[in-house]
């Protein structure tokens, strides 16, 4: 730390408002649940208690997913012990995988973008905890290296059509023929889909489910896949630039940050090509629909099948989100923005609201359904343009959206849904508009009610973990994710000002960043709240309560990779004292009892971005990463 960082006193004591409390509370809570999820579910050197086989493709990005959250609370304050905690269990986690067959060299095999984005959470939530890892960094670049070319022994990347080779990729590279036994533990739970295809023999081409566990059906559909699917490039894998973002966070690396932004501009080429519409299935040629009659529809993880629009919109938001926090440039967001209005301008009277198409097939659009306002949110918490605020209020569903959901909004019943428990993303924006004030109080009880619901579950010999029949179902593997406690979305959103991540791979954006000052570690200090209560493209409101008896620090940082700066802070209704330099933190003295609002002046995605801190800086992480002998 070379500069020093701008700071400001807090002065006024008064009682803790209820928020505050609810708050520390919540974590002190957590922090209890989480070791407890931790005792009760893993051993001692971090494998968890599951079958000793498990076949197919599926699987290693759900333990993953059941422990992501630990490194991101301890990134928001909670304690050392359930970061260090979760260490063990990533060590334990890719062993044990690696042992069944579906990890090799640390990373997945091969499977979609989609998991691969739920599993590499876990991952990014690790840089924003501890930056001054050695191993993480070098993990980072190895993973990113087997998209970027860095590897292109691998087979994954093709630098000349700017495109992923499959849609079923990993440490094994482009998977081009699939086996009845790669799809082996989806089949149950697939029953329950649309068919992948109109041409399935004896399966209603618009009906509603299709029978995979019927072995003719299943030996159909797998013929399918590797004559249309298998090949080329489709857009769920653009969450892999969320990869390479995670590896130049730590490292900034022009070739990284080229990478990402040449693949998101390759997409958004073909859609400007294809009319105007993303494409969902690019053959290895580079041309759309070489494998399917040259329909750009019908490809994996498409507009058709699994979930149609949601799978696409959420890819694209994610890429260009990369890209303008790697470089500044908002013009990769018109590619997310020109589908959201495209399905608006399909949109048919509801109801109650309007619908607009989830999918496309043979016959045109069709699945029409609702609009989340999750996607529209998303654009609106990097741009504040008031376009994307009307994109995220479109067909606003007040009964659903008005208040804190409890049960988080798994509901598919509207084009995006959220899992992991965040589900609160639409009525977080409606509090930053000014709208539901009781918002905080809201989402904290919610989550506060649902940790101790999860830890008197978990008590039960139901949810005993050496009692329990793993081989019951293959959704048991899922566990993990249903039970555990650690909840992060109400500190999320209250204390950085930023919705919770896309779930299936987007890093965590925000417009604040905490650390503790004295502990010199990530996070709120103890017994410290924060709540930012609204925001503007140049601007942010957040009050600090320090609820204990001790003397705390915070320092404050601008963006969760301290990718904007302050340029102004005022106390209060005061006047705003201009910053003499730009600062990527600010310092936050708080006495016992003490509470201070501070209005913040921002300059947005206006720096390199980082996993730096205060005590870490750039060329410090630079140094620290092992180059192997070159022989």
């Amino acid at each position: 730390m070379t500069d020093p960082i701008p700071s400001r006193a807090a002065t006024n004591l008064a009682p803790a408002p209820p928020w505050a409390i609810l708050q520390r509370t919540l974590i002190a809570e957590i922090d209890a649940a989480a070791i407890a999820f931790a005792d009760r579910y893993s051993r001692h050197d971090g494998t968890l208690y599951f079958r000793n086989e498990w076949p197919g493709m599926d699987g290693s990005d759900d333990p993953y997913e059941g422990f992501a959250t630990f490194p991101l609370f301890y990134a928001l304050g909670g304690s050392e012990a359930v970061y260090r905690r979760s260490r063990i269990i990533w060590e334990g986690i890719t062993f044990q995988f690696t042992e069944l067959g579906q990890i090799s060299n640390e990373y997945d095999r091969g499977y979609d973008w989609m998991h691969h984005g739920e599993s590499n959470l876990m991952l990014y939530f690790f840089g924003l905890a501890d930056p001054g890892s050695l191993a993480d960094p070098i993990r980072a670049r190895r993973f990113a290296g087997l998209y970027t070319g860095q590897t292109l022994s691998i087979g994954n990347w093709d630098p000349e059509h700017r495109m992923i080779r499959a849609p079923i990729t990993g440490s094994d590279g482009p998977l081009h023929h699939h086996t009845a036994e790669h799809w082996v533990t989806h089949r149950e739970i697939l029953d329950g889909y649309l068919p992948p295809f109109d041409d399935i023999p004896g399966v209603d081409p618009d009906g509603v489910t299709c029978p995979w566990s019927d072995d003719a059906t299943y030996a159909a559909i797998i013929d399918r896949v590797n004559s249309r699917q298998a090949r080329g490039d489709v857009p769920v894998n653009l969450l892999a630039t969320s990869l390479a973002t995670h590896a130049a966070l730590y490292r900034p690396d022009p070739a990284l940050i080229t990478w990402v932004t040449d693949y998101a501009t390759a997409w958004a080429e073909r859609a400007v090509a294809n009319n105007g519409i993303l494409p969902d299935n690019i053959g290895l040629s580079g041309q759309v629909g070489e494998y399917n009659d040259g329909n750009w529809w019908g490809g994996y993880y498409g507009w058709r099948w699994p979930h149609g629009a949601m799978t696409l919109l959420e890819s694209i938001t994610v890429a260009a989100a990369n890209v303008l926090l790697l470089t500044g440039d908002d013009s990769l967001l018109a590619l997310p923005r020109s589908q959201l209005d495209l399905l608006w301008s399909l949109r048919r009277d509801g109801e109650t609201v309007p619908l607009v198409p989830a999918r496309h097939g043979r016959d045109g659009w069709m699945d029409y359904r609702p609009m989340h306002p999750m996607y529209g949110t998303y654009l609106w918490a990097m741009t504040f343009d008031e376009a994307d605020a009307e994109r995220a209020e479109r067909g606003w569903d007040q009964t659903r959206f008005d208040k804190v959901d409890p049960a988080y909004n798994r509901s598919r019943e509207t084009i995006g849904y959220h899992m992991g428990f965040n589900g609160n993303t639409a009525q977080w924006f409606a509090y930053m508009r000014g709208r539901n004030p009781d918002f905080p109080t809201d989402i904290l009880l919610s989550n506060l009610s649902t940790v101790r619901a999860q830890i008197a579950a978990m008590a039960t010999p139901e949810r005993d973990p050496q009692l329990y029949d793993w081989t019951s179902e293959a959704m048991t593997i899922h566990r993990w994710q249903d039970w555990t406690p650690v909840l992060c979305e109400a500190l999320c959103v209250l204390t950085t000002g930023g919705p919770m991540h896309a779930y299936h791979g987007g890093l965590q954006f925000s417009a604040l960043r905490h650390f503790d000052g004295l502990l010199r570690r990530p996070g709120l200090p103890a017994d410290v709240a924060a709540l930012v209560d609204s925001q503007g493209r140049d601007w942010v409101r957040i009050t600090l309560c320090n609820t204990g008896p001790q003397p705390r620090q915070s320092i404050l940082q601008a963006g969760m990779f301290g990718e904007h700066r302050f340029a102004s802070v005022a106390e209060g209704a005061g006047a705003a004292e201009m910053l003499a330099t730009a600062a990527r933190w600010i310092a936050v003295a708080l006495p016992p009892q003490s509470t201070i609002t501070l209005l913040l002046g921002l300059q947005r995605f206006c720096a390199m971005p980082s996993y730096a801190t205060p005590w870490l800086d750039e060329a410090a992480m630079a140094r620290n990463h092992i180059v192997g002998r070159k022989i």
